[in-house]
């Protein structure tokens, strides 16, 4: 559990009393780490993100959003570096667990289908009632939908699909069809606020209304965007005839705000949809193939699917070169048993514990480069006779270490640095990476860190880990 000390410290400053009582609450693909404080009469979340931009931009767009009256949490508090907040509480209830029925059986009940509508007919609001008189300089990580935005998400696309599956491609001709793209999704200029990650599963139901969640990536874009990430989102399944349904609702609620060439904006649409969904698969190529995260990897054959018929209705004629290569890659992907190839898979961690002493181990790849921590800030057990002739696989060290929680925060800040650095080595294709972790003796701190290192990342990314103990004598790896 990270450290909740601040959250409790805003939520006593806010109402007043201390909370009784912390839960964690699980984040299907965030990084964020959610709790639920309160007493018996109140209660909030508390968050904690690892980033303070992404935090504050959240804060600051929920503040607006709650003073426009739009379906928001309103924010009580937040720290002065935006590292902690607390928003109001909307239960537990998303709208995907809303329509869980519909989207397993395919069969969308009227019940369901009234909450589908009355979300997206809210959609407008937000789009256009969010945009006046915001900020757009708070937006993170950039306040507008440019080209860098669209050329970004298809190069997401690229390294993080497209890559990984070892299908043979022309960059000169793919990056050409990515301009031509580009330049027709940005044909129209746009005031309106893009939610960005508009979908169910950040639509919570409370007292039986959509509130909405998770706007932290929007800024200012065109409408169509949201749309499409909402009508087509690829876990939910909508039908074709739910699809036109959803489609025509926003479009009657859009004319409270906009007066709508409804021809027009389905082409438009189209092209939205395809992009969104390019920028789908980068995503979840990335969070499940790389980070083996299993909500994103079942995501995969659906938004699959969705490409293949997409392709049908000719939405990427424009783009010959793309299109050919989309049609091999929806082939390719209905003839594998397994995605994604085993190449995806080449880097290996080398995880050291050592003793300063005897020297920082070399990098036996040739890469140089790596990580080097040293653990002697730490209360050595090797310092007291019960834990002289044992190491920090042993639990008695492993329970010395821990009661003292030097240690715990110490690999919470080492992890946070490793998770992204393995990340990027994973999605720029390198092959190794070295973190070594060295105390006095190499005996006790060293070896706890390098062990529950290791572990940690072969859980987490499923990648090659080579674990050596080097003044205990002990090398093994850890296998995907």
């Amino acid at each position: 559990m990270q450290n909740t000390e601040q959250l409790v410290q805003l939520f006593s400053a806010h109402f007043g009393e201390p909370a009784s009582e912390i839960t964690p609450l699980r984040a299907a693909g965030s990084n964020r780490h959610y709790y639920r404080l309160s007493t018996p009469q109140r209660r909030a979340i508390g968050v904690i993100g690892e980033s303070n931009d992404e935090n504050r931009s959240f804060v600051l767009l929920a503040r607006h959003f709650f003073k426009q009256g739009l379906p928001t949490p309103e924010v009580y508090a937040a720290t002065s570096d935006f590292s902690h907040y607390i928003q109001e509480d909307l239960g537990d209830l998303s709208l995907f667990q809303y329509i869980h029925k519909g989207v397993t059986t395919g069969h969308f009940s009227d019940e369901e289908k009234s909450m589908l509508f009355r979300t997206i007919e809210q959609l407008p609001s937000l789009q256009f009632r969010g945009a006046q008189g915001l900020d757009f300089s708070v937006c993170y990580p950039q306040p507008a939908f440019d080209r860098n935005t669209v050329l970004w998400d298809l190069n997401y696309f690229k390294y993080c699909f497209l890559k990984a599956t070892g299908l043979p491609f022309l960059e000169p001709s793919l990056e050409k069809d990515f301009q031509r793209l580009a330049d027709d999704l940005l044909a129209e200029d746009s005031d309106t606020f893009l939610y960005r990650d508009f979908q169910s599963r950040n639509v919570m139901i409370t007292n039986g209304e959509p509130r909405f969640i998770d706007f932290q990536g929007g800024r200012r874009g065109p409408i169509h965007y949201d749309v499409a990430s909402f009508v087509w989102q690829s876990r939910a399944a909508y039908p074709a005839s739910l699809r036109q349904e959803l489609t025509d609702c926003y479009l009657h609620a859009l004319q409270s705000y906009r007066k709508t060439d409804t021809s027009r904006f389905r082409q438009t649409l189209s092209l939205f949809v395809f992009f969104r969904t390019l920028q789908v698969l980068g995503a979840y190529g990335f969070r499940g193939w790389f980070e083996r995260k299993e909500t994103f990897l079942s995501a995969i054959p659906a938004t699959m699917r969705n490409l293949s018929d997409l392709l049908n209705q000719g939405v990427a004629d424009h783009y010959p070169y793309l299109r050919s290569l989309l049609h091999d890659l929806a082939t390719n992907f209905q003839q594998r048993q397994e995605w994604p190839p085993e190449n995806v898979k080449k880097l290996t961690v080398t995880v050291y514990s050592f003793s300063f002493k005897k020297g920082i181990p070399t990098d036996d790849s040739g890469n140089g480069g790596g990580y080097v921590f040293d653990c002697r800030g730490m209360d050595n057990p090797g310092r007291y006779e019960p834990y002289k002739q044992i190491t920090g696989l042993d639990r008695p060290v492993i329970e010395f270490l821990e009661q003292r929680g030097e240690i715990t925060l110490f690999l919470q800040s080492v992890w946070q640095l490793l998770d992204r650095h393995v990340s990027d080595y994973l999605r720029r294709g390198f092959t190794s990476l070295t973190v070594c972790f060295g105390c006095t003796g190499g005996q006790h701190r060293s070896v706890y860190s390098a062990q529950h290192t290791a572990e940690h990342l072969a859980s987490k990314f499923g990648i090659r880990i080579r674990l050596i103990h080097r003044e205990q004598g002990i090398s093994k790896t850890l296998n995907p």
